[in-house]
């Protein structure tokens, strides 16, 4: 399997730090080279999309044709106590 990026993800990834886009396609690599790599995914409610964790990003993507589509990564979002 291959991993590619939407041109919206790449344009975003090009503004991450060189650390940050080296640790995101390091193990974009990795699960792209797993037999399953929906294994370290987690689904996305309502959608036929998925994310993974890497660090303190969450890339989302899509799996079409033997193809791991990023559509964007974003930081985390930071836990907030009392929300619910």
């Amino acid at each position: 399997m291959e991993f590619l990026f939407t041109p919206t993800a790449e344009e975003h990834f090009e503004h991450l730090t060189l650390q940050v886009r080296k640790r995101i396609a390091t193990k974009m690599r990795f699960y792209a080279s797993q037999t399953d790599p929906l294994q370290f995914a987690e689904p996305l409610t309502g959608s036929n999309s998925y994310r993974f964790r890497i660090g303190d990003y969450r890339v989302i993507f899509k799996v079409l044709h033997d193809t791991l589509w990023v559509v964007t990564q974003r930081p985390k979002r930071p836990f907030c106590h009392g929300q619910s």
